[in-house]
């Protein structure tokens, strides 16, 4: 049997949230994947740089990440000091693993319709799969897309998980997620004003952001 897809989430984590947590856990389950390596980024380069240090957002990173094994951290991006591509990050990964292994870097619509202003965009499809996440019932207007990027989703897409075991990469792959309002700048927008972030994020990372004076308008 073809080995099951290793999947890749990259983002600042600047906190991590339920948000990414669950996108995690339900791209592992509905992608058929063998382990998600989550990649919290250095310095990112299409967004402001983040608010907590590298040691910060990796630490709070290890404490959401307690107790599901199935999730792991790596760290090569954000122990960079310049600025780091997703290209950059997935060729190293290709040479570390071999030509035959399946990647699925996980991607959100919105972050599908922008991909081709990323570094060497088409290049991805050459090291890994896209697994895209959708609203459940989400049905994609064609005409949304750049038509570059349009013709890659006319050759790539497919509605089979279990297409992405079938190569190594080129593969676009929808799959549904639960919708979860979260983001970011909003649990740092709650921490600076000091209202509750209770159920936004696990509490082993309030009480990290707390303990160390995290996103508070005087830090």
């Amino acid at each position: 049997m073809p080995a099951a897809p290793i999947g890749l989430l990259g983002g600042t984590f600047d906190p991590v949230h339920y948000g990414h947590l669950r996108l995690a856990e339900e791209a592992a389950e509905c992608c058929g994947l063998d382990e998600l390596r989550l990649i919290p980024s250095g310095t990112p380069p299409l967004r402001a740089a983040p608010h907590a240090a590298a040691s910060h957002r990796l630490a709070m990173l290890r404490l959401a990440l307690t107790g599901n094994s199935r999730l792991a951290i790596d760290e090569r991006e954000i122990r960079r000091t310049d600025t780091c591509y997703t290209v950059d990050t997935l060729a190293a990964l290709r040479a570390e693993l071999g030509d035959t292994r399946p990647l699925a870097l996980i991607v959100g619509f919105d972050q599908l319709l922008r991909l081709p202003d990323w570094d060497r965009w088409q290049r991805l499809f050459d090291l890994a799969h896209l697994a895209v996440a959708t609203r459940p019932g989400f049905a994609l207007d064609p005409g949304a897309a750049p038509a570059a990027l349009r013709a890659e989703l006319a050759r790539r897409e497919t509605d089979r998980a279990d297409a992405l075991r079938e190569s190594a990469a080129g593969r676009i792959c929808r799959f549904d997620m639960t919708a979860l309002d979260i983001s970011a700048s909003q649990v740092r927008a709650r921490l600076a004003a000091g209202t509750s972030v209770r159920y936004l994020l696990p509490d082993a990372v309030i009480d990290y952001i707390r303990a160390n004076g995290l996103y508070s308008t005087g830090g």
